[in-house]
This record gives C-alpha cells, structure tokens and sequence, in this order.
C-alpha cells in the first residue's frame, strides 16, 4: 500500500516576509510612543554656567532641579534703603563677614511688611558681587532639594547666599524640616560657602494658636513652653542673626518718599508729601514699599503734565 506523505515545511526568511501597512502603522505608533515617554523624563543634567548672572533661581521639572541664570537681577543699592540703618548695618557686617572667608551666621529677617527685607538681600548682593558672592533663590516647595543645591555649590570659589523671600509654614508642612536640616541639624557639616537668608512676616515661621498656651508648664516658678511651641522655636533659633523691622513713622516714611522722588528726577514738594500721606492712609500703611509706588505714580503724572504742554 503506498504511503501518503506530507509536505516538510520549509523555513521562513524573515527578510523575504513583505512588509504589509499594518506592519508599518506599528513602527509608527511606536515611534510616536517614545516620543512622548521621552518628553516625560527628565532632561540630562546640564552643567551649571556660573558665569551667565550672579543670581540663579532653583526651578524643578519633571521632578528633576536645576539652577536657572537671572538674566536682569535686580540691583538695588544700599544707599537707597532708608529708615532701617541698623538693620543695615546687622545685614552688611555679616555678609561682609561671609565673603571675606570668615565665620558669618545664617539670618532671619522679621518683621512689617513693605519694609524693605529682601530688598535689602538684594542690596547685599548687589553690592559684595565683585567680591564673589552669589544668590541662589529658592522657593517653599523646593526646599526639600537643600541637600542637592549644596552639593552642587560645594567646592566652588563662590560664596553663595540662599534666598528664601516670605518665608512661612503651616502645621500640616513638612518642609521646614529640611530647612532645619541644611541650618543646623543634618548628619553633614554646613557648608563652608554657604548660608542661608529667609524673610518672613513670622518671627517663629509658623502660625501661632492660643490653644498652644494651655501647653506651658510652670516648673519652680518658671513657664517652659510646650512641645508645639519648642518645635516652632527649634527652627527660627537655628538662625545665629534675628533681624527685625517695625513700621515707619511720618518722619521716616516721607524721607523715602523724598528720596524715590529725587530717583525719579522730581523735587519734594509740600503738595507732594501731602499726597503721599494720603496714598499711605489708602493703603493703610506707612512702609518703604508704599513709599516707592507713591513715588512711580507721582513722577509718571508730573512727567505727563510736562509732556501735555
């Protein structure tokens, strides 16, 4: 009987297989597949161009940091901060101090608002510039990066000063914790080139309840504060230079007044100052802030009526 046999498969050369259009659609769905994974990672870190500004800003993105040059920063001069001269002097001491290699403290600027704190920041860097010094500006929500931005600044020639403008927690943040960690607290010595200067309308950064007052003890006739308050108080004291601003009086607030007029190349007046007063009863403030826009407003009109005859 004759045997039926079957016909051996022979093997498939994957190079002779045409491609069909279902074949290519793939290769291009996948094609725009990496595209957009590849918009989602982080960028390769980039080298830090140290020479582009003398202040950076930490940006983070796509949960990656980096420094970003200020390409204007804004320099203000000491000379034009008026009514907070001790202030000043606390300030310029310390940094001086700091650029010239010595030991200089970490500083907490408290106080009114619109009394020139980081303007005077500013200043400082605006000034001591040419002797190496540099601001790096951080804000709130990245301070949990403090440990990589001092890394990134280690060894540098610069001395730096971390910027942290209006500066504050609530309870339910965690944040201050690295803040406390970068001060004075962390395993890691701190850094030999860098402080910290936060501003803030908070003298202990954190809210304050009266609820917290039920929690002081009275041990042999003295009041020791409770846990809330000592953890509040834990994270200001890590601050070796407290600087504090009060609000102006009359006097002091029309002398800014005259000075930003005298910037804006308009002479103080009589009706002048009696306008400013009004502005400042307005606005229900009598700070350097007020001072100057007073003076913005009041030299734009005057320039106007010149330029309307």
């Amino acid at each position: 009987m004759a045997t039926k046999t079957t016909p051996t498969s022979k093997p498939v050369n994957a190079a002779t297989v045409p491609v069909g259009a279902d074949f290519a659609q793939l290769i291009t769905r996948l094609g725009s597949l990496l595209d957009r994974v590849e918009g989602l990672l982080p960028a390769p870190q980039q080298a830090v161009d140290w020479s582009a500004s003398i202040a950076f800003r930490w940006r983070k993105h796509n949960g990656r940091g980096h420094l970003q040059a200020v390409a204007h920063p804004h320099k203000i001069h000491l000379s034009s901060l008026k009514g907070v001269d001790s202030q000043k002097a606390l300030i310029e001491q310390n940094t001086r101090q700091f650029v010239a290699g010595r030991p200089a403290n970490n500083v907490l600027l408290t106080g009114s608002r619109g009394t020139g704190k980081s303007s005077l920041v500013k200043a400082c860097l605006n000034r001591f510039a040419k002797d190496g010094l540099r601001l790096i500006e951080v804000d709130k929500a990245d301070l949990i990066d403090l440990p990589d931005i001092a890394d990134l600044v280690a060894g540098r020639p610069e001395r730096f000063i971390i910027f942290c403008d209006d500066l504050s927690f609530e309870a339910s943040e965690n944040a201050y914790k690295a803040l406390k960690a970068i001060l004075d607290g962390s395993i890691a010595a701190p850094a030999e080139n860098l402080l910290v200067y936060a501003t803030s309308n908070r003298r202990h950064l954190m809210p304050e309840y009266m609820q917290e007052n039920l929690e002081y003890k009275h041990l042999d006739e003295e009041i020791h504060p409770g846990e809330t308050s000592e953890e509040k108080i834990s994270l200001s004291e890590r601050f070796g230079l407290w600087v504090s601003f009060y609000p102006f009086d009359q006097d002091d607030y029309l002398g800014i007044v005259d000075h930003w007029l005298g910037t804006f190349g308009c002479k103080s007046s009589e009706a002048a100052r009696t306008e400013a007063l009004q502005w400042s009863i307005s606005r229900g403030s009598r700070s350097g802030r007020i001072a100057y826009q007073f003076a913005r407003d009041w030299s734009g009109r005057q320039m106007a009526k010149k330029q309307s005859r």
